[in-house]
């Protein structure tokens, strides 16, 4: 695939972020391609593992009772915003809202396959073996491997710095569902079976 192939693919459409079920757009997701576009260069990579997020009803979320805070704040926005977070005060990590106005869902990106420009995430990671899964796999390594940025907190996933393209679709036997990471505290929503990752992928952040 050369350059001119992600700068020419369209973005997602808004209602496929603004659908009710953060679970089913956290499986839709698999596969698709997220493209960054920033100052040093274009980069493509296929989104292979996920964690959704359900707004109030969720311990886990950071929205937990909807509750506003300025960082919570775009996670209350009609989908198809970015929701980036500073985790441990170190890692950035990269969130899709959905659902509409008013419902505080996200969709966590936790691990990507490198498509495009590979040499680029390498040096912004500093690993120079370009089929080192460390270099995509975990929500912290992807963001800085792709450019992502606290600084993109509540960009619109329509316009030409973060998109995510489609991709071909991944069958529902493909996926392995299982508890999602680092929510302990969360009680027996510490349980539920929502992060995603397409089986076999070698890009996938380690299983639990």
């Amino acid at each position: 695939m050369n350059l001119s192939f992600f700068y020419e693919s369209p973005p997602l459409p808004l209602a496929f972020y603004r659908r009710s079920d953060v679970v089913q757009i956290a499986k839709d997701l698999l596969g698709k391609v997220l493209i960054t576009n920033m100052e040093d260069g274009l980069c493509a990579a296929r989104i292979v593992e996920t964690e959704a997020y359900c707004g109030a009803t969720d311990r886990a979320c950071h929205a937990h009772l909807n509750r506003r805070t300025k960082r919570t704040e775009v996670m209350f926005a009609a989908g198809g915003v970015a929701y980036v977070y500073l985790c441990y005060g170190i890692h950035a990590l990269f969130n899709v809202v959905t659902h509409e106005e008013g419902f505080a869902d996200a969709v966590l990106v936790r691990a990507v396959e490198p498509l495009y420009n590979v040499e680029l995430m390498m040096q912004r990671r500093k690993i120079y073996k370009p089929n080192d899964y460390r270099l995509t796999a975990g929500p912290g390594a992807l963001t800085k491997a792709m450019g992502i940025q606290t600084i993109h907190y509540g960009l619109s996933l329509q316009g030409n710095q973060i998109w995510i393209t489609d991709g071909p679709p991944i069958a529902d036997e493909q996926i392995i569902s299982s508890p999602r990471v680092g929510v302990d505290y969360a009680g027996e929503d510490a349980l539920l079976p929502w992060r995603f990752r397409i089986a076999g992928n070698r890009w996938c952040s380690p299983a639990k």
